[in-house]
């Protein structure tokens, strides 16, 4: 393929951001053996490992098990990298999902942070929803016996599909310990638990999972991680009050995972400038993405619900904020690579019951799903030329059927049992 064809190039933002970043027309293949490498250097001789979200809740959890273990990596070659991306005017590509973290992350012998990867003796994994099981497969195969095992801000759908590997890193390590605060369904909970491992689950609307693993771990914090813990939690729970949670949503986003880990993990919420220059130059592509997507948007009266349904390449939450003061209770962001966010609000809690209808989940108020409805790349081209619309129509099948199923319990649209 023309590299000119996955490229950004010259061509105008209303084209590109209906496609997928270009690291989603890499052959998974070859995806998957640079992964795979990639995670055995990561994993072999490593005294622990961190399974964690590629977002900044998940990475701020990370940052904190190597502070705990005096484990953070030095932070001066990645300033030095930022520094020569800002003068090469590069742009990140983005993942093909927004799932996993690790986009940014080099492959290239002449960066000074190209073999970040493997130099912690606590080794991090960046993995999503979806792969928490080749995350444990990819530990149970790599780490010498007696490590310990760490996942952070992830919730699987359901016990069975992690429960073999699980198990028998329950075996093998000296101890495997799980923080989150995601929704967790009470049998997949207790299977975790029975396994052997220590699970601690905070109240979902209260805690950001940074909070669970700054409380649970033993080690004597200073007071910038439990600053950097309510930052990332006024992120992560939409609060919204503190104007420095959005630099860093940001920043996680469009850094690699060993870069960011490294970079809060020495200056905590206080970013470097050279950061925030890099955020700053970023944040100009961000915004005309956001408008994009807000004109693009089409409202749905699903029940008592007005359901905004857009599509493109573009920050997800931010573009459901602005449908909200647009008068939406919930949102839908369907997204070229296949995937979709849906967004509630104070009006609408049942966004992890829609998401989980769709081979999906998350919380009431904030929830992502993939349809399965991709056979092969006429699918795919459908889905682009059409802005998604096969996608859209199953995830509004989703809203009817919950909106019937909250008429039939008696529970109010908000998620509340009325009188």
């Amino acid at each position: 393929m023309d590299d000119d064809l996955i490229e950004t190039g010259d061509a105008p933002r209303s084209r590109y951001t209906k496609l997928p970043g270009k690291g989603f027309f890499y052959p998974d293949s070859l995806d998957d053996e640079r992964a795979e490498r990639r995670a055995r250097e990561t994993i072999e001789g490593s005294e622990a490992i961190v399974i964690a979200d590629g977002d900044a809740d998940g990475l701020a959890c990370a940052a904190m098990i190597r502070e705990a273990y005096d484990a953070a990596l030095d932070v001066e070659p990645f300033e030095d990298a930022i520094a020569a991306r800002l003068e090469d005017d590069e742009e990140p590509d983005e993942a093909a999902d927004g799932d996993e973290g690790d986009a940014a992350d080099a492959d290239d012998a002449d960066d000074p942070t190209a073999d970040a990867h493997a130099e912690s003796p606590v080794g991090l994994l960046a993995a999503g929803p979806y792969s928490i099981d080749t995350a444990l497969e990819r530990v149970e195969a790599y780490a010498d016996d007696d490590i310990d095992l760490y996942v952070c801000d992830l919730c699987p759908d359901d016990y069975e599909w992690i429960a073999e590997p699980l198990e028998a890193l329950a075996e093998s390590t000296a101890a495997i310990r799980w923080f989150d605060h995601h929704q967790w369904d009470d049998d997949t909970a207790a299977a975790v638990r029975e396994a052997g491992v220590d699970l601690v689950v905070g109240e979902s609307d209260e805690e950001c999972t940074a909070d669970v693993t700054l409380r649970s771990l033993d080690r004597e914090f200073d007071d910038r991680w439990a600053e950097l813990a309510a930052v990332t939690r006024d992120h992560d729970l939409w609060i919204k009050e503190d104007p420095r949670s959005e630099d860093l949503a940001d920043y996680s986003y469009w850094a690699g995972a060993e870069e960011y880990a490294a970079v809060i993990g020495a200056y905590g919420v206080d970013l470097p400038d050279t950061v925030r220059s890099f955020v700053e130059e970023r944040r100009v592509e961000k915004e005309a993405r956001i408008d994009l997507a807000v004109d693009r948007a089409v409202t749905h009266e699903v029940g008592d619900w007005r359901v905004a349904v857009t599509y493109g390449r573009c920050s997800q939450n931010e573009v459901a904020e602005r449908l909200r003061e647009a008068g939406a209770d919930a949102a839908v962001i369907v997204k070229p690579a296949g995937s979709a966010s849906i967004r509630g609000s104070d009006g609408f809690r049942h966004a992890h019951e829609v998401a989980g209808r769709v081979n999906g989940g998350g919380h009431p108020q904030a929830a992502g799903c993939k349809p399965d409805i991709y056979d092969d790349m006429l699918d795919y081209a459908h889905h682009w030329s059409t802005e998604g619309q096969a996608c859209k129509r199953v995830i509004l099948a989703a809203f009817e059927a919950v909106a019937e199923a909250v008429a039939a319990d008696g529970s109010d649209a908000d998620g509340e049992t009325a009188e």
